[in-house]
């Protein structure tokens, strides 16, 4: 049988609030009866990022649906994740490191929230997500939306060095080359009108990262502030699509001002709780730092969503004919619990059990094969019923 193995990287996935069989993408965990196949118990590691086909892609093990003597045969077929697209908005404002004022220093701001950033798009851990990145402000007409509905570096499967390159490519070289203004609120707009052209082409599960360092100022003082940014984000929550807020803070030296505290309610309207936010003056720390909030991100946004394969030649998809495998390494597969209210241990649901397209990972199987270096995944299509699906 092909298996599809899912890469991983070790990262944290408890801190960014998502949860894997509950997220907004995902939907929650519905209630209903449970009738559980055998299960087994999960391995230890790091966090998947996803790779292999689409959603919905299949190979099956057997060709044939029965057995030698002409008996049916319960057949093997591929599951695939559901592919990750990560959105980053990144403030480019004089405040990250104009020298204007003592604060806004280059050298404790944005070279090592750069570095980190580089680092992430180019990471070999970061293989199988795909990300896009938009600059703002932009130069003219920073303050429409339709601005910013073309990214500066377009949805780019990662690891990829053209992020780098963009990043080195708009970095002010004097303090005249820095862009004014936070217009926070068109740039959610415009990226979330991107979002949603791109996945009529490319379904999966979308996710917005907005990099700041301020309040939204100046456009319009009616249509970009907090108020709006927070709409915004609940809009594009309402559409499947959370908002991640790293907040870049001042380094502290007397007299910078707090101009983050407000994007926890970014966070929170996002889907996501709360904004991370990156201490600055020891350019090292802030670049770790930095790094490891964009690696939580990443770890949460891993969808646990998996398309239901299409049934062998010869079968008609039977909900109560199915059974989910979980592999770590060369171990044997171990069957995993059946449970629409998401109640049982390493358990699975369906995301429509009357008419279901898609087989959610409850939270805590979500966790465990996000730990697990060597997951794989598969859907058994057997012949008898091996689950009872609640009406």
């Amino acid at each position: 049988m092909r298996l599809l193995t899912v890469a991983m990287s070790v990262l944290s996935v408890a801190v960014v609030g998502l949860g894997c069989g509950s997220s907004p993408s995902d939907g929650g965990g519905a209630g209903g009866g449970a009738a559980a196949s055998s299960g087994g118990s999960f391995g230890q590691g790091g966090s998947p990022d996803i790779g292999g086909p689409g959603p919905g892609s299949s190979g099956t093990g057997d060709v044939n649906p029965t057995g030698g003597d002409g008996t049916c045969a319960s057949q093997t077929a591929a599951a695939s994740l559901q592919p990750v697209y990560l959105a980053f908005a990144f403030d480019v404002s004089g405040s990250m490191g104009k020298g204007d004022k003592e604060w806004h220093d280059k050298a404790l701001k944005w070279d090592p929230v750069v570095a980190a950033t580089k680092q992430f798009f180019a990471d070999p851990g970061s293989e199988g997500l795909t990300a896009s990145l938009t600059f703002f402000p932009a130069d003219d007409d920073k303050c429409m939306a339709e601005i910013y509905m073309t990214p500066d570096v377009p949805l780019t499967p990662l690891p990829s060095p053209a992020f780098g390159a963009a990043l080195d490519q708009i970095e002010p070289m004097t303090s005249s080359d820095w862009r004014g203004g936070t217009p926070t609120a068109w740039v959610m707009r415009g990226t979330s009108e991107f979002i949603g052209a791109q996945r009529q082409q490319n379904p999966g599960r979308y996710a917005i990262v907005l990099v700041t360092d301020g309040y939204p100022q100046g456009c319009d003082e009616a249509s970009d502030t907090i108020d709006a940014v927070v709409a915004d984000a609940q809009e594009a929550l309402a559409a499947n699509v959370p908002t991640y807020v790293i907040g870049v803070e001042n380094p502290p030296i007397q007299g910078a001002p707090d101009t983050l505290d407000d994007l926890h309610k970014i966070a929170a309207a996002g889907g996501t709780e709360s904004a991370v936010l990156i201490n600055t003056g020891d350019p090292s720390q802030t670049t770790a730092a930095f790094k490891a909030a964009v690696d939580r991100i990443r770890s949460a946004s891993v969808s646990c969503t998996l398309g239901i394969p299409p049934a062998p030649d010869g079968r008609t998809f039977d909900k109560e004919k199915v059974r989910v495998n979980y592999t770590s390494g060369s171990n044997s597969p171990a069957s995993l619990p059946y449970d629409q209210s998401c109640a049982t241990a390493d358990a699975w649901r369906y995301d429509e059990p009357a008419n279901p397209t898609q087989i959610v990972l409850c939270d805590g199987t979500c966790a465990a094969v996000q730990a697990d270096l060597e997951a794989a995944l598969s859907v058994d299509f057997t012949c008898e019923s091996v689950i009872e699906v609640p009406l």
